[in-house]
């Protein structure tokens, strides 16, 4: 990192990049408001997925049903209770994981273990109430950003990926895969498209299929339930787009150490940004 963030002039004397105000308030507390969120939403979730631990395309569904793409269950063996996974009619032993889980005097016969789940035990009404507050203020932030960032630029500047983008795309995701990182005043085009494709695709997805899912919701929308394929189905996009924010947020937290953790935790909290030498302003510059 330092060796990008820093160079040697032809005296030998070391020159840092300038300090830039790379983000706004607006997108520094927004960012820290989703963290919270999801966190909470994810484990929340996976208390209400625990009530019935299986996910179905189309409208049927049940305990009685044996339509289920992905369904976590624990089965009595000869050798004693075991947990196991079916996803698309492949089995799994997830004992100890999935299914069933705990210590071995006590076993949790559940879809997730407790220590993954808000609360830690069975209970589905406070679950619930943790997800709806959450997922309300999620929704609220959104707003909030979307607006904020409209009248910024940050949305057209920063978000919204360009021609230029697209074409400096295969150069930029070979210089990932080296660790190769560049710091500069704007975000890079892979930065663009994975953000882009979480605030256009992934959150309004996850939002209108968690809106399919009630009942409230649906006698007012009656055309959520065409759009997703009914309840079933907008819970299983529902599960898939979680999968995919945890897959986002774990590959971000590695891209964020790999490219100077003091660097990306400094600019998101205090909104300045060392960049790279030779960054078009001078140390103090505020876009």
């Amino acid at each position: 990192m330092s060796a990008q963030l820093e160079e040697t002039d032809i005296t030998g004397k070391e020159v840092r990049g300038p300090l830039i105000h790379r983000q706004s308030a607006w997108t520094r507390v927004t960012h820290w408001v989703w963290a919270i969120c999801l966190f909470f939403l994810l484990l929340s979730g996976l208390q209400i997925f625990n009530a019935h631990p299986a996910l179905y395309i189309g409208q049927e569904s049940g305990f009685e049903y044996d339509n289920a793409v992905l369904r976590m269950q624990a089965f009595n063996t000869p050798d004693g209770p075991r947990g196991r996974t079916t996803l698309f009619g492949q089995t799994f032993d997830t004992t100890g994981l999935f299914g069933m889980s705990g210590p071995e005097a006590r076993p949790q016969f559940q879809g997730f273990p407790g220590w993954a789940t808000i609360p830690s035990f069975r209970d589905l009404a406070t679950g619930r109430v943790v997800h709806f507050f959450f997922a309300w203020l999620f929704v609220a932030t959104l707003f909030v950003w979307f607006l904020a960032s409209f009248l910024n630029g940050h949305l057209r500047r920063d978000i919204v990926p360009r021609g230029e983008d697209w074409q400096a795309l295969p150069g930029d995701v070979a210089a990932h895969a080296r660790f190769r990182f560049r710091h500069g005043r704007s975000y890079n085009p892979l930065q663009k498209l994975a953000y882009a494709t979480i605030f256009f695709v992934l959150f309004p997805l996850i939002i209108l299929t968690g809106l399919t899912m009630s009942p409230g919701m649906d006698a007012a929308w009656p055309w959520l339930l065409d759009v997703f394929g009914g309840r079933q189905t907008a819970r299983t996009i529902h599960f898939i787009v979680m999968v995919l924010l945890v897959l986002f947020f774990i590959i971000h937290v590695v891209m964020v150490v790999a490219a100077g953790p003091i660097n990306e935790m400094r600019s998101m909290i205090t909104g300045w940004y060392r960049a790279e030498p030779g960054t078009p302003g001078q140390e103090g510059d505020r876009p």
